[in-house]
């Protein structure tokens, strides 16, 4: 009896955007070396994909870097607990400048000259697809009012570092292949950049949180930065290609895809961004999984199979269902549980 009324509130909310665009179907052959056209593109993205897999550490390596900078926060956002901006060069050079450079804002708990056990402890946020530049702030506060250092990531192609011709952040997922796998590999590369400057600003125990998209990157960042200790995943599904071909939120990325490739294909294709090609490697960090029971943008049922995932392979983890959907987690009182149960995972586990 709760479901319809909660599906329809999902789709009432859903579409309140109304700037999707159904973009072309693109191999993405450019994206990948050797690039230019080829008479077999599948093919040759197989391969590419099949050499990925071989060597996920390397694909994913982030080349340290000195050049960090921290623009002090304004007077006002000091008050609020903020710090600052940190940017650093992104590891990956893309065709768009603005996507470049990575930008990162920091919230630090109050009294930080002194010894507290909050200096000590850092999670790096990795907000939903789309989110502008105040999402998950509010999360951030929480933290750092509660002990916990909290260094909020733009993604690529969002806010600052999204280039003129976009008003959504569509290359990160989108109908074109492989600058999907891309983008979001620059995503995890930039992660690690962030943790490398926790690391190096003294963090001795750094955890991540990702909402949505943000999830998937941040158990694909956990699986290959081994300075992580604990990960929240706030909505979440074993295959990236699932979401996309069955999700609400992603019917127009389905769209461009149909009649050029199949579920089974694409989920091939896909493997090296798919939280499910790497559980073996998070056996050693803690994991939260949250999902909500009426979610249309990340069918129930995808999460439930990474939970029972989890389960079979005996890797530890928590598990927490949220009583809404996908958009509604936003609205209160869900933001205020999901929050609660975030936080204090974190709190726990770090």
């Amino acid at each position: 009896m709760i479901a319809p009324l909660f599906h329809a509130w999902e789709r009432r909310l859903a579409s309140v955007t109304t700037n999707r665009v159904v973009r072309p179907f693109e191999w993405g052959l450019d994206w990948i070396p050797p690039n230019g056209h080829t008479s077999h593109p599948l093919q040759h993205i197989r391969g590419w994909v099949d050499e990925v897999m071989r060597d996920t550490t390397a694909f994913f390596d982030a080349p340290p870097t000195r050049e960090y900078d921290v623009e002090p926060a304004s007077a006002d956002r000091r008050q609020r607990g903020e710090a600052g901006t940190l940017r650093f060069p992104s590891p990956i050079t893309t065709p768009h400048a603005e996507n470049n450079t990575v930008y990162a804002r920091w919230f630090l708990p109050p009294q930080r000259g002194q010894k507290t056990r909050g200096l000590r402890r850092a999670v790096l946020i990795l907000p939903q697809w789309n989110a502008d530049a105040e999402g998950h702030v509010a999360l951030a506060r929480v933290l750092a009012r509660v002990g916990i250092s909290a260094l909020r990531l733009s993604l690529p192609y969002h806010d600052a570092r999204m280039p003129p011709e976009l008003t959504r952040a569509d290359y990160i997922v989108s109908s074109n292949l492989a600058r999907t796998i891309q983008v979001c590999r620059q995503a995890v590369v930039d992660a690690r950049r962030a943790v490398a400057w926790l690391a190096q600003e003294g963090y001795e125990r750094i955890g991540i949180l990702g909402t949505s998209l943000g999830s998937c990157l941040a158990m694909l960042t956990a699986a290959h930065e081994p300075r992580i200790r604990a990960q929240a995943l706030n909505h979440v599904s074993p295959w990236f290609a699932d979401v996309v071909w069955r999700g609400l939120s992603t019917a127009h990325v389905r769209a461009g895809l149909d009649g050029h490739i199949d579920l089974d294909t694409l989920r091939e294709v896909w493997r090296p961004i798919s939280p499910y090609s790497y559980l073996d490697r998070v056996r050693d960090v803690r994991t939260l999984l949250v999902y909500a029971r009426y979610d249309l943008s990340f069918p129930v049922d995808l999460s439930r199979a990474l939970v029972n995932e989890f389960s079979r392979r005996a890797l530890p983890h928590e598990v927490t269902a949220l009583p809404c959907g996908h958009y509604s987690t936003g609205a209160a009182p869900f933001k205020f549980i999901d929050g609660y149960v975030l936080t204090r995972f974190l709190m726990k586990n770090l």
